[in-house]
């Protein structure tokens, strides 16, 4: 199968960013003083330079080239417990997108778990922000409900697991159900999320686009929000639609710098408030990539939680 088809670009602009500091996608921490050793995190450099295995097939979900879905389906007839994987790259075009999570899907086929790995247009593609964007992540999620019986996949528990502002994406489709009326978002009979892990992610817009630390860039959260207009953080910002009614682990590095364990500690307390189940866990010694990363003891325990969640 043909990978994606933006690697060109993404080598043009992993050589763009190896030559400028990358202030916003996890820099290396530095050293208080020079006798300090700075501690060594895991870039998505390094991660694309491993070896990746093939999805079992790409299925569209839309006509745009970005609108699709790997299925990462384990051998056997099946049905298969599946997990829809959202990645991240603060939204952006200009970061990798899908290739990103094809390691963890990898992983997870050899458990015997169904990956159904989910691309989508992003900020600054044709069609991508608000509204499409979140339809794309609607469209690709729903698609599960016409595949899943020829595929060999059940749907009685589906954990949506999501990397950075793909957790973002994934706690916002637990939370579908509660969109409001009139939002373009809502679907009639959206697919039931049954629990959200949340790796780095950014579930408060408002707050993560209003903080000077923004390490996604100043403006990406209000390009991806669009035009300014009455409530757009209410049918975007999964803060805004607690309580999801489902069970949320909430994974950062203890050396995350792009969504630091203080936005889990925030998100964890407010989902308890409202009545959600949710669960904070600081991985230690690790940073953005770790929690996705098969082989880092990070992604070990994200991968037995999921496991875990799915029975």
């Amino acid at each position: 199968m043909a990978r994606f088809p933006l690697l060109p670009f993404f080598a043009a602009a992993l050589a763009s960013a190896c030559a400028a500091p990358e202030p916003q996608l996890a820099p290396e921490p530095v050293a208080a003083a020079p006798a300090a050793t700075p501690a060594k995190v895991l870039t998505f450099r390094e991660l694309l330079q491993r070896p990746r295995g093939t999805a079992d097939a790409r299925i569209p979900y839309g006509a745009d080239p970005l609108q699709f879905v790997d299925l990462w389906r384990p051998a056997g007839p099946g049905p298969h417990p599946v997990v829809v994987v959202i990645h991240g790259g603060c939204w952006r075009a200009d970061l990798p997108g899908v290739e990103l999570t094809d390691y963890m899907a990898e992983d997870l086929r050899r458990r015997g778990i169904a990956v159904w790995n989910v691309e989508y247009r992003r900020v600054g593609h044709p069609g991508g922000a608000y509204p499409g964007t979140f339809q794309d992540v609607g469209a690709a999620i729903d698609l599960l409900r016409a595949e899943a019986p020829r595929r060999g996949l059940k749907l009685d528990r589906v954990v949506a697991v999501g990397h950075s502002a793909g957790g973002h994406l994934a706690l916002w489709a637990a939370g579908r159900s509660r969109l409001p009326a009139a939002s373009p978002l809502r679907a009639s009979n959206p697919l039931p999320i049954h629990a959200v892990v949340g790796l780095s992610a950014i579930p408060d817009l408002e707050a993560y686009g209003g903080d000077p630390a923004d390490a996604c860039g100043a403006d990406t959260v209000e390009k991806l929000l669009g035009p300014a207009r009455p409530g757009r953080y209410a049918d975007t910002s999964p803060v805004e639609l607690l309580p999801l009614g489902v069970p949320q682990v909430i994974v950062h590095g203890e050396l995350e710098r792009i969504s630091p364990p203080s936005v889990g500690r925030a998100w964890v307390a407010k989902a308890s408030a409202a009545g959600d189940r949710a669960e904070l866990v600081v991985a230690p010694g690790a940073g953005h990539f770790e929690p996705i990363a098969p082989g880092a003891p990070a992604w070990e325990d994200v991968a037995r939680r999921i496991e875990g969640l799915l029975r």
